[in-house]
């Protein structure tokens, strides 16, 4: 016979405050810290001041201002992400952020999924939902990533199934799912390259190791929802299906 004994409580695993009131959607593990530096949280009825204090989701009350926080409920958006921005919420060099796109939105706390480095454009999602994000970006579970690629030679078939093949970067395996030309010009060509994964500046890397540069990096799809006609700088919500189908 199994089965907890009689008595016995479950063991919950303890995590500090602010990432579980992240983990609600309330707002970013920076502002719930602050929140909790400047007296506004409390843990089961006591004000608190350490942002690891350490709580167990689900059986300590948290209240913010006085209000428990419930879990938000999901918020997706894609932005078709202009060249020359950063995907952070404040940049520490003082570069233009993603977050310039949304000025006036009067939009929920949203995070980016995944990531665009500032000289790529293209679909980045955003979302109020930590857990739904990291599914999307775990290469076991999250859908593959499509980019269009413009590069400065004309590739052949050798550097097709190479890319395919992979290349070590700074002690990391780095390789495409798929690899193909799109169209070629006299001097450049366009590739389409799909990613399971997305590590940092992995295309860019990844092309490197084969004395290939970049010269645009767009990315146009994740898994079955694309970038389509939405414009350079706008932004949309998702509907249920799209957020479904990811």
């Amino acid at each position: 016979m199994t089965g907890r004994r009689p008595g016995v409580v479950p063991k919950v695993p303890r995590h500090g405050v602010a990432r579980v009131i992240s983990k609600l959607g309330w707002g970013s593990r920076t502002q719930a810290a602050q929140w909790v530096r400047e007296g506004r949280v409390r843990v089961n009825g006591r004000v608190i001041h350490n942002a690891e204090f350490p709580v167990r989701q689900g059986l300590d009350r948290i209240d913010i201002d006085s209000e428990e926080p419930v879990p938000a409920a999901r918020v997706v958006l894609m932005l078709n992400k202009p060249r020359g921005l950063v995907a952070t919420v404040k940049d520490e060099k003082g570069r233009a952020t993603v977050y310039s796109c949304f000025a006036d939105a009067a939009l929920p706390w949203l995070a980016p999924i995944g990531r665009l480095d500032k000289a790529s454009e293209g679909l980045l999602l955003f979302s109020n939902d930590p857990a739904w994000a990291a599914r999307i970006t775990d290469p076991g579970t999250g859908p593959p990533k499509t980019y269009h690629v413009q590069v400065d030679r004309l590739p052949d078939a050798a550097l097709l199934a190479a890319l395919e093949r992979g290349a070590v970067s700074n002690g990391e395996h780095l390789k495409a799912r798929s690899a193909r030309c799109l169209r070629s010009g006299d001097k450049n060509a366009w590739l389409e390259i799909v990613l399971d994964e997305g590590r940092n500046r992995q295309i860019r890397r990844l092309l490197e190791a084969f004395d290939v540069s970049v010269l645009r990096l767009v990315r146009v799809a994740i898994g079955p929802l694309a970038l389509g006609t939405l414009a350079k700088g706008q932004w949309r919500m998702l509907t249920q299906k799209e957020m479904d189908s990811l």
